[in-house]
């Protein structure tokens, strides 16, 4: 525990350094200090909340009499996204049969196209009822410190929910001693995804731990005549959720910390290991990548067409869709070489400060949070409860595992999905790789992110 906390104490300090160097951006996932919110009096002698958010808590009205439309977006339309969100949804209309809900789903990976909707919407003065957001920085640089987001500290205090999410999920949506949305699950984002019948037929005995195992097993499996290693660079964001976890494979956790915290170059010599990495691997993936959204990626392995790809585990929910067994057809385990660390990326659920109907989004944010919405959301969406207390029978053998890991390991940001850096930053990153993908020039890769970095902030 005493390692875990110091884990999550640099994470805080780099979450700090994030906050300071960039407006309208994405900052460090690291839990940022905030002093425990004090419900009750305490509450009412605070400034008043934004309209549509008067911290009151729970819906005024009973859940008999609630009625009108709630308008949830999110950017899960993929295989188990889609599921998880139907599974809440329904769950929320059994509880409020009055309520219309409109999915507002908007299709395009790592939510690249809903984003652009939803600033629209947000800064329009037309928010939906709720919408779903990477917790950290995306949730507070983006909207809180904007102020377009309504506190819901209340809420927790009402449902109890201080005890029951993790301390360091809370912090990730609290900023100033207010709450400003529910964790629905977490997910890892260093998995490796592995069909087992592939790697029986090419003789690979063991899932590898090291980047020099991952390469022999690449070499077998091509023999054979199959992709060994699946990737998507449709929306440039998979690239990116691979090389993170490289750097991490070739420098470890607290020199990735130190990376996005603008203290080590990005022209070091590790993150041109990454990079040599990145290019060895390229030569073992499926040469129509661009062509290719995330899911489909996973789908290569699924179809036996590729051995391996590295995504979260939000794969797995993809897999879940397509009634693949898991531990039985397919399996996982830590990216090489990130054994014992934890990409954390969690998903959640707040009050827009000017939602149209805050009664009914604070009737949502009670399925989100609540035991039953966790565990009808997560088996299907592929990830783990954000609560501490789901029932863990209903998960699988890979969620069980994540949920040990989850318990023990490092835990680091992801720059790829909103936590690690500013949002300007991981655009020139996923720029800068899309180039690297055709020329493979590590040098000048190493250069234009370390441009990037100066140019964005992230240099101090």
């Amino acid at each position: 525990m005493k390692a875990k906390r110091v884990a999550w104490m640099a994470l805080a300090a780099l979450m700090v350094v994030g906050l300071i160097a960039c407006q309208q951006s994405k900052a460090p996932a690291g839990p940022p200090a905030v002093p425990t919110p004090v419900p009750g009096a305490s509450d009412e002698a605070k400034a008043p909340a934004p309209q549509g958010g008067d911290n009151a808590g729970a819906p005024s009205a009973p859940a008999e009499s609630l009625e009108g439309e709630l308008t949830i977006f999110s950017w899960w339309t993929a295989g188990g996204e889609a599921d998880g969100l139907a599974e809440l949804i329904k769950v929320f209309e059994q509880k409020y049969p009055k309520v219309k809900v409109v999915n507002a789903a908007v299709a395009g990976g790592a939510g690249t196209n809903a984003k652009a909707v939803l600033k629209t919407r947000m800064l329009g003065g037309d928010p939906p009822g709720t919408f779903q957001v990477h917790g950290g920085s995306e949730l507070i640089e983006t909207w809180v410190d904007a102020g377009l987001m309504a506190p819901i500290t209340n809420l927790f205090a009402l449902e109890g929910w201080k005890s029951a999410f993790p301390e360091q999920l809370v912090d990730m949506v609290s900023k100033d001693g207010e709450i400003y949305a529910v964790p629905s699950n977490v997910h890892r984002g260093n998995m490796l995804w592995y069909n087992k019948a592939v790697f029986d037929k090419a003789g690979v005995a063991a899932v590898p731990t090291n980047f020099d195992e991952w390469i022999a097993a690449c070499e077998k499996i091509k023999a054979t005549g199959v992709t060994p290693l699946a990737l998507a660079s449709r929306n440039k964001w998979p690239v990116l959720h691979l090389f993170e976890n490289l750097l991490v494979e070739a420098g470890g956790t607290d020199f990735y910390r130190e990376l996005f915290a603008g203290k080590v170059p990005w022209t070091d010599a590790r993150v041109k290991t990454a990079l040599e990495h990145l290019a060895a691997l390229l030569k073992y993936v499926n040469k129509d990548h661009a062509a290719l959204t995330w899911d489909q990626a996973s789908g290569q392995v699924q179809q036996g067409k590729a051995a391996m790809n590295v995504m979260g585990d939000w794969a797995k929910g993809y897999y879940t869709a397509q009634g693949w067994k898991p531990g039985e057809e397919y399996d996982a385990a830590p990216t090489p070489g990130t054994g014992g660390v934890f990409f954390v990326v969690t998903d959640t659920f707040g009050l827009p400060a000017k939602a149209p109907n805050p009664d009914l989004t604070r009737a949502f944010l009670k399925v989100v949070g609540s035991v039953e919405g966790q565990l009808n959301f997560n088996p299907k969406k592929g990830s783990i409860p954000a609560r501490t207390d789901v029932p863990r029978g209903a998960f699988d053998v890979i969620a069980q595992r994540t949920m040990d890991d989850f318990a023990k390991d490092t835990l680091v940001p992801s720059a790829a999905h909103g936590s690690a850096v500013k949002e300007a930053f991981v655009v020139e990153m996923n720029d800068a790789l899309s180039v690297f993908l055709s020329r493979k020039n590590v040098d000048k890769t190493a250069s234009a992110l370390q441009q990037a970095a100066s140019d964005t902030g992230v240099v101090q």
